[in-house]
């Protein structure tokens, strides 16, 4: 693979010098929780795709980084919580690309408060940070408050890179799968990455988003990213809510439990926000018998810690 590294970055402008790894790696992991019962365990690697778009993101980025380079615009604007990986990608691709960044932050309360991690590595790629107050944000989509908030040169992306384009650049994820992979577990934020995974894997496999907010609204979102992108549902998936520890970036005692022991068993820090709640659903699942022996039960990791 030709993919660039942190000690190898681009030097030039133009998505061409991104260089992302693909296809990410699959690497398969022996636990007893899931081989005790006839199961393989597999990870796929979407956190090793680039350095510097955390997690997944570039597969829903680059459509929409294509359509804002074509279009002319200058400044990409977007939204999200206060960990966000969306956000961080979408900085590292502005500086990267040469495209200033705005970032909408869900939450007004946090302008006065230092930054935690995620929001200052924006920061420091350059993007703009406008947090506003909950009841705007969630009116985001509304023709009088974007404009309000988005410069005329904006090219406006959605909260957490979802929309039709990036439902097709996520298809990929799905064909890198097809043949070794029977049921496929992801973490859903906005539902994007399930929309197009789902329809990229063929015949005989399935998916199984593991939302990690609670309201129950994420189906009829994919539903809708999948009418964008296909004109229609595609694939075999399903959503397992239970494993939401509470609502976004919020944990339970047992998840907190979970995700030290895989730790300690596997020497793999989890990213707990999606990736631990995903893998936590997964084990659940197995130990709950819903996977026939034989199954090739593949999780992807869309972030780091």
């Amino acid at each position: 693979m030709d993919c660039v590294t942190s000690d190898n970055p681009p030097a030039t402008a133009g998505l061409a010098a991104l260089r992302p790894c693909l296809p990410s790696p699959l690497t398969e992991l022996a636990d007893d929780r899931f081989a005790e019962r006839g199961l393989r365990l597999l990870l796929k690697r979407d956190d090793l795709i680039h350095p510097d778009l955390p997690g997944n993101k570039w597969r829903k980025l680059e459509p929409n980084l294509r359509a804002a380079a074509a279009s002319g615009a200058r400044t990409l604007l977007t939204f999200g919580g206060a960990y966000s990986n969306h956000l961080r990608a979408t900085a590292a691709a502005g500086r990267l690309l040469g495209f200033g960044t705005i970032g909408v932050v869900r939450g007004d309360e946090l302008a006065g408060r230092p930054l935690n991690p995620s929001l200052a590595r924006c920061a420091a790629d350059g993007m703009r940070l406008r947090f506003v107050d909950r009841a705007t944000y969630r009116r985001k989509a509304e023709p009088e408050v974007l404009a309000s908030l988005a410069p005329p040169d904006a090219f406006v992306i959605p909260e957490g890179g979802s929309n039709a384009a990036a439902a097709l650049g996520c298809t990929e994820l799905g064909r890198e799968l097809r043949g070794v992979a029977d049921v496929v577990g992801v973490a859903c934020g906005t539902g994007g990455t399930l929309a197009g995974l789902a329809a990229g894997l063929s015949a005989g496999q399935r998916a199984i988003g593991f939302p990690v907010l609670k309201g129950g609204f994420l189906e009829a979102e994919i539903r809708d990213l999948q009418e964008g992108a296909f004109g229609g549902r595609r694939g075999d998936w399903i959503l397992d809510d239970r494993f939401h520890g509470g609502g976004y970036a919020k944990s339970t005692p047992e998840l907190d439990e979970f995700t030290r022991d895989f730790t300690d068993r596997h020497g793999i820090a989890l990213e707990r926000v999606y990736v631990a709640k995903m893998l936590y659903g997964l084990t659940t699942l197995a130990r709950e018998g819903a996977f026939a022996p034989g199954t090739r039960v593949v999780a992807v990791i869309t972030g780091a810690p």
